[in-house]
C-alpha cells in the first residue's frame, strides 16, 4: 500500500497522524492545471526523487532516489521544447528555473509525478515538494514545507501526496 499524505487546500499535509502546515500555490488548488497559473494540481502526486543543495544541508533520511544538485541543474518550463518538464543542465536555449537558488526554497527539493508521464504540453511543469518561504507565502503551483517537517515527512515514508480540492 502507498503511503499517501492528505494535502487540504487551506494549507495542511496530514500524514500518519500529523498535521504539517503547508504553502500551495498563489492560484490556487485546481484540477484544470496550466502552465503559469500559479496553482497546485489536484490528484495523486507520486514523490519522484529528492535532490537537495549539498553545501548547505545534510539530505534527509528516506526511501528516496537522493541526488545532490549543483549550478548548473534547472527545470524546463517552456511548453514549446522537447524539455519540457523534465530536469535539464544549464545553459538551456529554453525557458526555464533554476534548481541552484540564491534563496533556500530548492536547498531540499522533491519532484512530484505531476504531467510527466506522458508530459502534455501546457499542463504544468515543475511542481515540487519544497521548503516553505519563513511566512509560508503561496508558491508557484507546488507543495512548501518547513525544512523540520519535511524532514519529518520524509522520514515517515511518504510515497505520495493526494491534494484535494
Amino acid at each position: 500500500m502507498t503511503a499517501t499524505a492528505r494535502v487540504l487546500p487551506e494549507g495542511r499535509l496530514i500524514f500518519r497522524g500529523e498535521i504539517f502546515r503547508c504553502a500551495l500555490g498563489k492560484g490556487g488548488v485546481r484540477a484544470d492545471k496550466n502552465e503559469g497559473d500559479g496553482a497546485t494540481p489536484t490528484g495523486l502526486l507520486p514523490l519522484r526523487r529528492l535532490l537537495y543543495r549539498a553545501d548547505r544541508v545534510a539530505a534527509p533520511e528516506c526511501a528516496l532516489r537522493r541526488e545532490p544538485i549543483g549550478a548548473e541543474d534547472g527545470w524546463c518550463d517552456d511548453p514549446t521544447h522537447p524539455d519540457y518538464n523534465r530536469q535539464i543542465t544549464l545553459p538551456h536555449p529554453a525557458r526555464h528555473e533554476r534548481l541552484w537558488r540564491g534563496d533556500a526554497l530548492y536547498d531540499v527539493v522533491v519532484p512530484l509525478g505531476w504531467n510527466d508521464a506522458p508530459v502534455v504540453r501546457g499542463r504544468g511543469s515543475a511542481i515540487f515538494l519544497h521548503l516553505a518561504r519563513p511566512d509560508y507565502a503561496p508558491t508557484e503551483g507546488c507543495v512548501a514545507l518547513s525544512l523540520v517537517d519535511l524532514r519529518r515527512v520524509l522520514s515517515l515514508g511518504v510515497e505520495a501526496l493526494a491534494v484535494e480540492r
